[in-house]
């Protein structure tokens, strides 16, 4: 049987990171989430910690707290922001919130708890980026930021893997989540017609990109690292149309 190992997941109050909370909990893995709020739910393995992760001074010392109360083995990133904007309304003060979110913070949490992960010679590291590094209209700060991910797990991959520490990255696509609803109506033409132009024939579940994720955290996944994964039917191939 697997040991019993701790997860640090950002976001994990809704969305993918609740999603994925909710199944390593069902397989008796301890989960802690952070993120603005705490999960709306309860577990014994389940402990939540709520932070502002856009701050660096607040991220640096829920970073310190958690990793000094538990031994952390592996941190999924996930928690996003997407502020849209065409070119001509995009604000150069977006980049800077962003790459702060989405890459000082998971940089912090991982400093925070590498030197556990070193000692126990087991660490995974999961960034959740997403399809839109590729490129996507209205998302100038989001794309630029999330394919910013993708180089520095490649870089921290190349780092950590002879500790015993992976890093990969899963890239979801069109997802029903939250976040999609925030820009997307939820129930109209406009989603209808986004799951017309996925090729698989639908949008994406939270579930879809929990399951990825696992596979990357499983004690089995030691010899991928540095890899990007697309969670996104297919519209890495082909994008979404108009």
């Amino acid at each position: 049987m697997s040991e019993i190992r701790t997860t640090l997941i950002t976001g994990g109050n809704s969305g993918i990171g609740e999603a994925l909370a909710k199944k390593l909990v069902a397989r008796g893995q301890r989960v802690v989430s952070v993120g603005l709020e705490k999960p709306g739910w309860t577990h014994d393995l389940l402990a939540a910690y709520r932070a502002d992760l856009t701050n660096i001074e607040q991220t640096r010392a829920i970073a310190q707290e958690i990793c000094r109360d538990h031994a952390v083995d592996s941190l999924v990133h996930n928690a996003g922001i997407i502020l849209p904007n065409l070119l001509p309304d995009a604000k150069p003060e977006d980049i800077l919130m962003l790459a702060q979110l989405h890459l000082g913070a998971p940089m912090l949490l991982t400093q925070a708890a590498l030197e556990g992960m070193r000692a126990r010679r087991f660490g995974r590291i999961v960034f959740v980026s997403s399809r839109a590094a590729m490129g996507a209209v209205t998302r100038s700060a989001y794309s630029a930021t999330k394919a910013g991910v993708h180089g520095m797990a490649r870089t921290w991959a190349l780092e950590l893997a002879a500790s015993g520490i992976t890093v990969n990255v899963v890239a979801p696509g069109p997802i029903l989540t939250d976040n999609f609803w925030g820009i997307i109506p939820k129930g109209s033409e406009q989603q209808e017609r986004m799951a017309r132009n996925v090729p698989v024939g639908r949008l994406g579940l939270r579930e879809d990109v929990a399951h990825a994720i696992s596979f990357f955290l499983d004690e089995h996944s030691d010899f991928v690292t540095g890899q990007v994964l697309y969670v996104c039917g297919g519209t890495s191939l082909v994008g979404l149309g108009p």
